[in-house]
């Protein structure tokens, strides 16, 4: 099927967490927790080497809720159902709809780490992909000196199918090696 004529039920809910499309207007929240999770997030993520504008923000915002509709890159608020309260971000990105494959990133803002929240997350998006978006394929790369990030891969049931050595730059520029974790339909994915 055509990805824009799928009816995708969005916002979709976990145990505490309300998982939408960023949309105008999020631009202040997201700010804030990029912001409070700087440095953190500047060891992994090339996008976050210094503190946006709160205007850079909203336009982030905007123009993701713009990908999110033309099913071009599908990036996901993790909003505290009880507060709204924005908890980090995750999304499907590189996504071939032909094959059906997606990459699932995450990130929490640093006063919300360990309490389990990308997991019950990366849980909730992956039963959303696999039953809404009919994928075969759920990918989650991370650096190999990430071991939080792999931690939650290996929590959620993922499969390490390999170590890219020296396949990336790390935002600082070295040279890093890419763990590669998956899970594929009729092996992990539930029909």
């Amino acid at each position: 099927m055509e990805p824009m004529l799928l009816d995708i039920d969005e916002p979709f809910e976990s145990g505490r967490l309300l998982i939408r499309a960023p949309r105008s207007g999020d631009g202040a929240a997201i700010n804030e927790a990029v912001k409070e999770s700087l440095e953190r997030l500047k060891v992994w993520m090339p996008w976050a080497q210094q503190a946006p504008t709160s205007e850079e923000s909203e336009l982030d915002a905007r123009r993701a809720d713009i990908a999110y509709r033309q099913r071009e890159d599908m990036r996901l608020l993790l909003l505290d159902r009880a507060s709204g309260r924005l908890i980090g971000c995750s999304g499907l990105h590189r996504i071939d709809w032909k094959a059906r494959c997606f990459e699932l990133g995450y990130w929490v803002r640093t006063g919300e780490e360990g309490k389990g929240y990308v997991t019950e997350a990366v849980h909730a998006i992956t039963a959303f992909a696999a039953g809404r978006l009919g994928a075969h394929r759920i990918e989650i790369r991370c650096d190999a000196r990430n071991e939080r990030s792999a931690a939650v891969a290996r929590r959620c049931g993922f499969t390490l199918e390999g170590v890219l050595r020296g396949n990336d730059l790390s935002p600082d520029g070295s040279r890093r090696d890419t763990m590669v974790f998956a899970k594929v339909r009729g092996a992990e994915l539930d029909g």
